[in-house]
C-alpha cells in the first residue's frame, strides 16, 4: 500500500479537534481491546493531532509530528511506530527467518513461513480471514511488518500453499521514512 508513497500524495493537512480525538481513541479501543488501559499514555490529551489526506481516500493521523495510525475506509490501522510502543495490543503473526528479507522488500507472506519451524500462529481459536496482524520474525525483537491475513490461521496450518498474509505496511517502506515536517 505505501511502496511508492510519496509527498505528492498529501493533498491537505489540518489539525483535528478534541472531539474528533476522543472519537479517535475510542474507534482505536474499539478495534484493540487491550489499548483501553494505555490509550490516554500513547496519545495524550494534551496532544497534537493532525489529520493529513493523501491520494486513494487514505487518511494519515499524526501525533506530535509522528504517524501513528491511517485510515483507509472505516478501519484504523496503526504504523509500526504505533506498534512498537505496545506490541501486546495486537493480533500477532511470526514469519520464519527465511522470510525476512521477502517481507522487507513488500512481498506478500507465503502460507509455508507461517508454517514452519520458527514461525508462529495463534492457538485456537486462531483469527479469522481478513483480520488484521502484526507480522513479527523469529529472533527479532520488535515487528517487521503490517498485513491482512487471505485466509484463516486454520486454514493457513491446514492449506499450507498460496499467500496467507498481504502486506499492508513494512519496516523501510514509504510510510515508515514518512516525515511530517
Amino acid at each position: 500500500m505505501f511502496k511508492k508513497f510519496t509527498r505528492e500524495d498529501v493533498h491537505s493537512r489540518s489539525n483535528v479537534k478534541s472531539s474528533v480525538q476522543r472519537t479517535l481513541k475510542s474507534k482505536l479501543v474499539s478495534q484493540f481491546p487491550k489499548l483501553e488501559e494505555v490509550i490516554d499514555e500513547l496519545i495524550p490529551k494534551k496532544s497534537q493531532v493532525e489529520l493529513i489526506k493523501c491520494e486513494d481516500k487514505i487518511q494519515l493521523y499524526a501525533v506530535d509530528g509522528e504517524v501513528y495510525f491511517f485510515q483507509n475506509f472505516n478501519e484504523l490501522i496503526p504504523t509500526l511506530k504505533f506498534v512498537h510502543k505496545f506490541p501486546e495490543a495486537f493480533p500477532t503473526v511470526q514469519v520464519d527467518r527465511g522470510a525476512i528479507k521477502f517481507v522487507l522488500s513488500g512481498a506478500n507472506i507465503m502460507c509455508p513461513g507461517l508454517t514452519s519451524p520458527g514461525a508462529n500462529l495463534p492457538d485456537a481459536p486462531g483469527l479469522e480471514k481478513e483480520a488484521l496482524v502484526i507480522v513479527n520474525a523469529e529472533n527479532k525483537e520488535n515487528a517487521l511488518a503490517i498485513g491482512r491475513l487471505l485466509m484463516s490461521t486454520e486454514d493457513i496450518k491446514s492449506i499450507n500453499k498460496g499467500h496467507g498474509v498481504e502486506l499492508i505496511h513494512y519496516l523501510g517502506d514509504c510510510l515508515w521514512n514518512f516525515s511530517v515536517e
